[in-house]
């Protein structure tokens, strides 16, 4: 196969081996070759006839610091979300993150494909037992031909039971409307919600305990009700991953698997799809209480 040469090569590979091996002068060289005597000079100082590469030798964004970098890499390593759903998680944290950063940023540090990824397999870790009650508690986007709808999720961290809702806006009103919901579903006490600091759940790290901080209806509805409601550290969105898994889940199950004419469409297949993923968990559990008390 022939050298493939970039638009501003004046010299092939034969022409620069040619001034690595010659002993004529620069100015000899330069008449010869009809090139430039910088260019005869650097290529008999290359070791190399091939093209070093151009641009920096250590990319970097335009757009994100090194910390927005550093996050964005430990939560697509700690979810392993694909590029949309990091994208919607992550823009509560970096609001000025678009797709095509986001994208640049994973293929700059090599995790711009999912199987590529190192420790796909979870190290495991010591078990810690928690209470049942304590729920997970996130949203996430999803569109149908009629458009976008906004997806609440809650998920218990120790029985896995799951609480689904769409709504056609994510803002605080919509968000204590899902807490409502959530706890007119479950049957046993919520003690703990764990939230990330997106406007819907919580005043901006800035504006608390100020003048500006005002009670929210949806700490309000908590503290009614004895549940304690924590928020995700700042800038570190993976602690909440839980439940980012559980968006994935139903996403993989619903909207990149099927298209839906209408958003009334979607919402039946959803709820025929929790129905069947919460009593498959029940029943996986009443087999396996079975299984270990029969004598």
């Amino acid at each position: 196969m022939g050298q493939i040469r970039h638009g501003s090569a004046t010299t092939t590979h034969a022409v620069r081996a040619a001034i690595q091996r010659s002993q004529a002068s620069l100015a000899a060289l330069s008449e010869e070759f009809g090139i430039n005597p910088k260019t005869v000079a650097k290529w008999r100082k290359r070791q190399s006839v091939e093209d070093q590469k151009t641009g920096p030798k250590e990319p970097r964004s335009t757009v994100l610091s090194e910390t927005d970098e550093a996050m964005i890499v430990a939560f697509r390593r700690h979810t392993l979300l694909p590029l949309d759903d990091c994208l919607y998680a992550l823009q509560a944290s970096i609001p000025y993150l678009t797709r095509s950063a986001l994208h640049r940023c994973l293929q700059r540090h090599g995790i711009s494909r999912l199987p590529d990824i190192e420790g796909d397999k979870a190290k495991r870790q010591r078990f810690k037992r928690y209470p049942i009650g304590f729920f997970h508690l996130d949203i996430a986007e999803v569109q149908t031909a009629e458009g976008k709808l906004y997806l609440f999720v809650a998920i218990d961290r120790t029985s896995k039971f799951a609480v689904t809702q769409l709504v056609e806006k994510a803002d605080r009103k919509t968000a204590w409307e899902f807490l409502e919901h959530l706890l007119s579903i479950i049957p046993y006490r919520i003690h703990t919600i764990l939230t990330d600091n997106g406007i819907q759940f919580a005043d901006q790290p800035r504006n608390r305990n100020t003048a500006w901080s005002r009670p929210m209806r949806f700490d309000m509805i908590c503290e009614a009700h004895g549940i304690e409601h924590r928020l995700t550290k700042p800038n570190h969105p993976w602690t909440n991953g839980q439940v980012e898994r559980m968006n994935r889940t139903i996403k993989e199950a619903t909207v990149k698997r099927f298209h839906y004419d209408s958003h009334e469409q979607l919402r039946t297949h959803l709820n025929d799809f929790m129905a069947a993923y919460n009593f498959g968990r029940r029943l996986n559990a009443e087999i396996s209480q079975k299984g270990c008390t029969s004598g």
